[in-house]
């Protein structure tokens, strides 16, 4: 590999749609669905991420 890189048009286009406007946050119900849905799979990464969300969402007093 010459470590050229590969033009890829539709990178730069769905980059700027993702910046374009903000998502908005799911609700709290959801991911404490989500959370329980994760621990019962015994997911860690996934209810870890979850977790986090809870937390930034102020659902962790």
């Amino acid at each position: 590999m010459n470590g050229s890189r590969i033009a890829r048009p539709t990178e730069a286009q769905a980059i700027a749609r993702a910046h374009a406007r903000p998502r908005p946050p799911a609700s709290m119900p959801v991911l404490f669905a989500a959370l329980i849905t994760a621990r019962t799979m015994q997911d860690r990464e996934g209810a870890r991420l979850l977790a986090c969300a809870i937390v930034r969402g102020g659902g962790a007093r």
